[in-house]
C-alpha cells in the first residue's frame, strides 16, 4: 500500500485549510456585495456589530419622539387657529358693542345687532369645544370629554381640568400641549369672575330687552371684551410660542436621523469597489491555490507509485 510522508501530508492539509478559507472570505466577500451590508454577524466585527446596535435603538427612540413631535406639532396648530378664530370673532362682538353704545340706535338694529351677537357666541362655543383630529379636546386639559358644556338656559360652564400634560419630543425636553379653556376664556373684570361666553350672551339678552338701559349694557361690555381679547391674544401667542419651539425639535430631529444614517452606513455599509477589489484578488489566490495543489498533488503521487 502506498502512503504518503509527513511532510507531504502536512502540505496537503495546509492547503486545503487555506482554500477553505480563501472561499470563506470569497463567500463573504459575495454577500457583501450583494447585500450591501458589512456585518453580516456580530463576530464578523464585534466593535462595529455593538455601534450598529446602539445606532439602532437611537432611531428607533428616535422615530417615537418624531412621531410625538408631529402629533404635538399638529394640535398645537389646531388650537392656535381656534384662539384666531376667537380673537377675531371678540373683535367683531367689540365693534358690534361699540355700534350697540349709540343712544341713536333704532330698536331694530339692536335686534340685528342681538342675532348676530347670538351667531357669534354659538360660533365661540364651537371652537372652544374644538378637538385634534383624533378627537381630543384642545382646551379640556387632561379632560377627556367637551372642555365646555351648557345648560337649558344657555350658561356655558367649564367641564375639564387645569392638567394640560406635556409631551416628550426629544431625550429630557417636554412641551405643554396646549392651554386650559378657563385660563383662556373665563376672567375677573372689575373683580367680578365672568367669561366671553357671558359677555357676548349677557350683551346680547340686553339689546333684546333685559336691560333696562342696553345703551349702557353695551358700553359696560366694552371693558370685559377688551380683556377677553387680551387673554385670547395671550394664549395664542403661548400656543405659537410652543408650536416653534416644536419645529426647532424637528429641525434638530432630522438632523440626528441624517447623522445616524451616516453614522450606520460608515460603520456597517459595504465598501463595493474595496470589496470587488478584495473579491478579484481572493478569487485570483484560490485560483493559484488549486492549481499549485494539482500539480504537487500529480507530482506526490507520481513519486509515491
Amino acid at each position: 500500500m502506498t502512503t504518503l510522508g509527513n511532510p507531504t501530508a502536512a502540505y496537503f492539509n495546509r492547503s486545503l485549510d487555506q482554500m477553505a478559507n480563501l472561499r470563506g472570505s470569497i463567500e463573504r466577500l459575495q454577500t457583501q456585495v450583494a447585500t450591501g451590508q458589512r456585518i453580516e454577524r456580530a463576530s464578523d466585527d464585534p466593535t462595529g456589530a455593538a455601534r450598529l446596535r446602539a445606532l439602532d435603538r437611537l432611531d428607533r427612540l428616535g422615530a417615537v419622539e418624531q412621531d410625538n413631535a408631529a402629533k404635538l406639532a399638529q394640535d398645537l396648530t389646531f388650537a392656535a387657529d381656534q384662539m384666531g378664530g376667537v380673537a377675531n370673532l371678540i373683535i367683531r362682538t367689540r365693534e358690534l358693542a361699540l355700534s350697540a353704545a349709540s343712544d341713536t340706535l333704532p330698536d331694530e338694529a339692536k335686534a340685528a345687532i342681538a342675532e348676530e351677537l347670538e351667531q357669534l357666541g354659538e360660533e365661540l362655543f364651537d371652537r372652544a369645544n374644538g378637538t385634534t383630529l383624533t378627537g381630543e379636546p384642545l382646551f379640556a386639559g387632561t379632560a377627556a370629554g367637551p372642555a365646555f358644556t351648557r345648560d337649558a338656559a344657555g350658561n356655558v360652564t367649564y367641564a375639564g381640568n387645569n392638567e394640560i400634560g406635556a409631551v416628550t419630543v426629544a431625550r429630557g425636553t417636554e412641551i405643554e400641549r396646549g392651554v386650559a379653556g378657563n385660563d383662556v376664556f373665563e376672567f375677573p373684570v372689575s373683580g367680578t369672575p365672568t367669561s366671553t361666553f357671558a359677555l357676548i350672551n349677557g350683551l346680547a339678552d340686553a339689546l333684546r330687552g333685559a336691560s333696562a338701559d342696553p345703551t349702557a349694557a353695551a358700553q359696560a361690555a366694552l371693558e370685559g371684551l377688551d380683556i377677553a381679547l387680551e387673554s385670547t391674544t395671550r394664549n395664542q401667542a403661548v400656543l405659537g410660542t410652543r408650536l416653534a419651539w416644536v419645529e426647532v425639535i424637528q429641525q434638530n430631529q432630522a438632523d440626528e436621523k441624517i447623522s445616524i444614517a451616516e453614522q450606520r452606513s460608515d460603520v456597517g455599509d459595504t465598501d463595493i469597489a474595496s470589496a470587488i477589489a478584495q473579491l478579484q484578488q481572493t478569487l485570483t489566490a484560490l485560483e493559484a491555490s488549486q492549481a499549485s495543489f494539482a500539480r504537487v498533488s500529480s507530482l506526490s503521487l507520481f513519486r509515491a507509485l
